[in-house]
């Protein structure tokens, strides 16, 4: 399987090179590109890999504007820090989205779902633009109501309604517009897989807000934003300095 990976970092860019030859000692790596611009003129100048790694957040911009530029023909697993571009990512040739650090069992994962969708097709003689098309009508889908006990009672609340989500001693709460609190069965790592990426984000790692509820973003130090939500006011949600720039940029989309 010939790899093309498109990381601006070279820590992560070791790790993945590590965790691929653990996984297929037999993958070639052929080349590693750190921006847009370098990815673009790989792009049409080369045959297609088999398979790309790419970051979002790459040294000159975002790589979805590769996409803009060229014709990308070969599927894509993203590989980012942050959650934010989800929904953007399933938009494209993306067969899969992890969030760094990459843990091996979840790459592994995903060369499976390459390989099965690779022998799926080839079996009924089908090629990659074929493959490509299927992976560009994949509709993602979110959940759009939680379970909850009340007592001796289930209810279900829709997600429209959940104002945040919130962490506590390794408990999930569910925070809803009412300023009422449930216990979710999810754990926040799930649910950022679970949620539409379009309403929710991972402000940190006590918390998922809901962008419909956010009423102001305050300037914090060192470079931090402070966030207000409505109905909840237990506890102050900030987001780092190193996620900042995205977090604003999800708002504002």
């Amino acid at each position: 399987m010939k790899v093309l990976i498109i990381e601006d970092e070279a820590p992560a860019f070791r790790r993945l090179e590590k965790i691929l030859f653990e996984i297929d000692p037999s993958i070639e790596i052929i080349e590693v590109l750190d921006s847009v611009e370098d990815t673009v003129k790989w792009l049409k100048n080369h045959e297609r890999p088999d398979l790309a790694l790419m970051d979002i957040q790459i040294s000159d911009g975002i790589s979805f504007q590769i996409f803009d530029e060229v014709e990308v023909k070969c599927p894509v697993i993203f590989t980012t820090a942050f959650d934010e571009y989800l929904l953007k990512a399933f938009k494209v040739n993306s067969i899969d989205y992890l969030l760094k650090p990459i843990k091996k069992e979840d790459l592994e994962q995903s060369l499976i779902k390459y390989r099965n969708l690779q022998n799926t097709f080839s079996q009924n003689g089908l090629d990659m633009a074929a493959l490509l098309s299927q992976i560009n009508l994949t509709e993602q889908k979110y959940k759009s109501r939680f379970l909850v006990k009340q007592g001796e009672k289930m209810m279900a609340i829709r997600s429209e309604d959940i104002v945040c989500f919130q962490s506590k001693h390794g408990v999930v709460h569910i925070v809803t517009k009412n300023e009422k609190t449930y216990l979710s069965d999810f754990t926040l790592d799930e649910l950022t897989h679970q949620l539409d990426p379009q309403s929710f984000c991972r402000a940190n790692r006590q918390f998922i807000v809901n962008a419909n509820y956010i009423t102001t973003v305050h300037k914090h130090f060192k470079g931090k934003l402070l966030v207000e939500v409505a109905h909840f006011s237990d506890e102050q949600i900030l987001i780092s300095s190193e996620k900042a720039t995205s977090f604003k940029q999800w708002l504002d989309q």
